[in-house]
C-alpha cells in the first residue's frame, strides 16, 4: 500500500512529535519529516516530495500565511493548516483557505498535548482527504485560487434583480471541505434584494461568526450568523453557527431559524441533513438547493426529500469541486436537477427565479 507522505510544519516541539505520532500510528501514512519554520520547510519540501503538508500559521522568520501564498503560486499541494480556537485565529484560517489550503483543525489554547491527542481521528481523516483534493495553482496577481472560487480581493459584482420575487422563495445551501470558498462565489453574486438564504457549512464553534462578518463585508446582500427565533429575511443570508443544529420553520407567514443544541448527524454539528430536511418539510417547492464540495454524504437524502417536495436543486461539477464526496452523493440519490461548474451556479438559480414570474435579473 502507497503511503500518504506527510510534512508536519510547526515552531512548537511538543506539537510536531505529538503530529509525527498520530500520522506514524496510521497504516495507510507516515511522517517524512518535520520543521520548525517555513525557510526549513522549503527545503524539505524540495527534497522529500511529500504529498501533504500541515502548517502553523504562527512561526518565526516566516508566518504561515505569507509561506501559503508563496507556496499556492510556486508548487500547489494540499496543505492543512492547524490553527489556534481563537477570533484572531478563524481570521487567520479563512484567509489560509482563501489562499488553497485544503482545511484546517484548531488546536486548543490549553491543554495542548491532551488536545491534540483528542483531535486524532479529525487530524488523519483531513489529511487523508488533503491527499485526494483537487489543488488549484494560485493567481500570482491574487494569491487566491486561479480558478473555482473567486480570487481573493477580486470580487465580481452582484447579478441585478428588476421586479420583485416572491418572499415563499428561499435559497438552502450546503458545503463542507472547500466549502467557504465556494459559498462565497454564489453569495458574491446575489443581488440586495434576492430571497432569503440559508448556508450549513461544516465548521467548528468559533470560525463561522468570523466566517460571516468577512462574507459580509464582501458582499451586496447582508450575511450574518443565524440566532435562535429571528425572521429569515430577502436579501439577507444566514449561517449556521458551529457547535449547533440549524434549521427552518414557520410562524405565520414567515420562515423563522431555529438554532438549537443537540446530537451530530451524519457526524456534524451543524449538519446539512438537519436544513435540508427542514426545507423539504418547510418551504417545499418554494426552496432552491445548492450542494456545493465537501467531503462524505451529509445532506444527500435531504437534498432528494427536497427534490420529491418540489425543490429545484443545484449541484457543483466535479471538476470545480475541492473534494466531490457531497456533491457526488447527492447526484447518486437523484437529488440534482442541474449539475453545473461552480461559477454557473448562481446565474443559472437567478435566471430560473427570473422564469418563475415576472422577475426578471441581469447582469
Amino acid at each position: 500500500m502507497k503511503k500518504t507522505r506527510v510534512v508536519v510544519v510547526d515552531d512548537s516541539a511538543l506539537v510536531r512529535s505529538l503530529l509525527a505520532e498520530i500520522i506514524n500510528r496510521q497504516r495507510d501514512m507516515e511522517c517524512v519529516g518535520t520543521a520548525n519554520d517555513p525557510l526549513i520547510a522549503r527545503e524539505m519540501i524540495r527534497e522529500l516530495n511529500p504529498d501533504v503538508i500541515t502548517l502553523d500559521v504562527e512561526m518565526p522568520r516566516m508566518d504561515g500565511i505569507e509561506f501559503l501564498g508563496r507556496l499556492m503560486r510556486l508548487r500547489p499541494m494540499p496543505v492543512l493548516m492547524i490553527s489556534t480556537l481563537t477570533e484572531r485565529g478563524a481570521e487567520v484560517t479563512l484567509r489560509a483557505l482563501e489562499l488553497g489550503a485544503v482545511d484546517f483543525v484548531a488546536k486548543p489554547r490549553i491543554g495542548l498535548a491532551d488536545g491534540i491527542k483528542d483531535l486524532a481521528d479529525q487530524i488523519v481523516e483531513k489529511i487523508r482527504i488533503a491527499a485526494a483534493a483537487h489543488i488549484r495553482r494560485a493567481s500570482p496577481a491574487t494569491g487566491g485560487p486561479a480558478a473555482g472560487a473567486s480570487a481573493a480581493g477580486a470580487v465580481s459584482p452582484p447579478l441585478k434583480l428588476l421586479g420583485r420575487v416572491s418572499t415563499e422563495k428561499l435559497i438552502c445551501i450546503g458545503s463542507s471541505t472547500g466549502g467557504t470558498e465556494a459559498v462565497k462565489e454564489i453569495l458574491i453574486h446575489m443581488p440586495a434584494d434576492s430571497p432569503g438564504i440559508v448556508i450549513t457549512q461544516h465548521m467548528p464553534a468559533g470560525f463561522t461568526t468570523s466566517f460571516a462578518a468577512r462574507l459580509d463585508g464582501l458582499c451586496q446582500i447582508t450575511v450574518k450568523e443565524a440566532a435562535h427565533g429571528e425572521r429569515i429575511l430577502p436579501g439577507h443570508a444566514y449561517i449556521a453557527p458551529g457547535g449547533k443544529q440549524f434549521r427552518i420553520d414557520r410562524s405565520g407567514a414567515n420562515y423563522v431559524a431555529v438554532v438549537e443544541d443537540g446530537q451530530p448527524v451524519n457526524r456534524h454539528m451543524p449538519s446539512v441533513e438537519v436544513l435540508f430536511h427542514s426545507c423539504a418539510q418547510v418551504v417545499g417547492p418554494n426552496a432552491f438547493g445548492i450542494m456545493l464540495t465537501g467531503m462524505g454524504n451529509d445532506g444527500a437524502k435531504a437534498m432528494r426529500e427536497m427534490k420529491d417536495a418540489g425543490s429545484y436543486n443545484y449541484v457543483q461539477d466535479e471538476a470545480s469541486c475541492v473534494v466531490f464526496g457531497m456533491p457526488r452523493e447527492a447526484i447518486q440519490h437523484g437529488a440534482a436537477d442541474e449539475v453545473l461548474p461552480l461559477t454557473a451556479i448562481a446565474p443559472a438559480l437567478l435566471a430560473r427565479l427570473s422564469r418563475s414570474g415576472s422577475d426578471r435579473y441581469r447582469v
